[in-house]
């Protein structure tokens, strides 16, 4: 399986110099190489590039520029790269607590030792096998992104668990072995964005637009690591609990289901479902678990013992048919577990 592990580099003050001449370096360069494609010279080398590029970068640049005239050649649209970006590959790079690579400086190729900034689980990581480097700056910070091939689980387990997002309640699983947890603080959810709401209007009248991008930067990184957490404990249960498939509702659809009422439809771009899927996707992979999705029709309403579609109130669901009572998160953790996937059948 494939990921990226994203963190942050420390460059001195020299350092970033030779980054940004080296990021700048490499886009222009890319962009150059594809022109000359365009011209018709398409089998090139490192040694037909004149660029302050280290030799082994320059094929990198090659490497990016054919993807790029292959997609030219698709739709007769000429993209040009204005991001700056540097991308190395993994036999020209070394990573621990330091990131080492190689950079032009004074007409020579040099290697430079950059501070990285890592979590243990991100030093876990980068003990599989390593793919490509590439560095890039936003918001003025330096963002390392290490390509990482790491190997499944093999996974023995016998029961499935449906999983239900929300607002109110961030995650409910349920299992086929009758297990239920409920996941994250969705209150704690609700004040922090409210807090940053207000702060962002506070900005807004003093005009300081500037630290209404931090603001907003800040409340992004405090919500995925909420989803890094939430995500991690949900597939411990599911090992906990020997699940071999977890089901999701579909996504694309989650938008109209009836735990995003319309009061809360305003903060689903804030606290993203899509985010906290795809962190439970590739967390259960990892342990060979799969993950499915399913349709999320009428799964707040349906009741699992009669079939009956009832409405709940608030967060209970009484069915007027059987009188089965649940709390709604749960109701619809059983029903997705149940549910016909999406792209198959259950």
């Amino acid at each position: 399986m494939k990921l990226t592990v994203k963190f942050k580099i420390l460059p001195t003050k020299e350092q970033k110099q030779y980054l940004e001449q080296t990021l700048n370096e490499y886009i222009n360069t890319v962009n150059n190489i594809v022109q000359i494609m365009i011209n018709g010279h398409t089998k090139l080398t490192s040694k037909n590039i004149k660029a302050n590029l280290p030799s082994a970068v320059k094929n990198q640049a090659i490497q990016d520029a054919r993807s790029v005239y292959r997609k030219y050649k698709k739709t007769n649209k000429l993209p040009i790269l204005r991001k700056p970006v540097c991308i190395w590959n993994n036999q020209n790079y070394k990573i621990n607590d330091c990131l080492r690579f190689p950079v032009f400086i004074n007409g020579k190729s040099q290697r430079i030792k950059v501070k990285a900034i890592l979590t243990d689980y991100q030093k876990q990581q980068l003990n599989n096998k390593l793919g490509t480097l590439r560095i890039t700056k936003k918001s003025g910070k330096w963002i390392a992104q290490i390509a990482v091939e790491m190997s499944e689980k093999q996974n023995n387990g016998k029961n499935i668990m449906g999983v239900d997002l929300g607002l109110k309640v961030p995650a409910v699983a349920v299992t086929s072995n009758g297990k239920t947890k409920f996941f994250g603080n969705g209150r704690q959810n609700k004040y922090i964005r409210r807090k940053y709401k207000s702060l962002r209007q506070k900005l807004g009248k003093a005009k300081q637009l500037k630290k209404i991008k931090q603001i907003g930067n800040k409340e992004q990184r405090w919500m995925k690591d909420q989803d890094h957490k939430i995500s991690r404990e949900i597939v411990n249960f599911a090992k906990e609990n020997h699940v071999s498939v977890i089901r999701l509702e579909k996504l694309a659809n989650i938008r109209s289901t009836a735990r995003t009422s319309r009061k809360n439809e305003k903060n689903l771009h804030t606290w993203s479902f899509y985010r906290l899927a795809n962190y439970i996707e590739y967390k259960a992979k990892l342990e060979g678990i799969k993950v499915e999705y399913v349709n999320p029709e009428y799964t707040s309403q349906k009741c699992p013992h009669c079939g009956a579609l009832n409405k709940a109130k608030d967060r209970k669901y009484v069915c007027k048919s059987c009188g089965h009572i649940a709390h709604r998160d749960r109701l619809g953790a059983i029903n997705i577990m149940k549910a016909p996937v999406v792209d198959g059948v259950a």
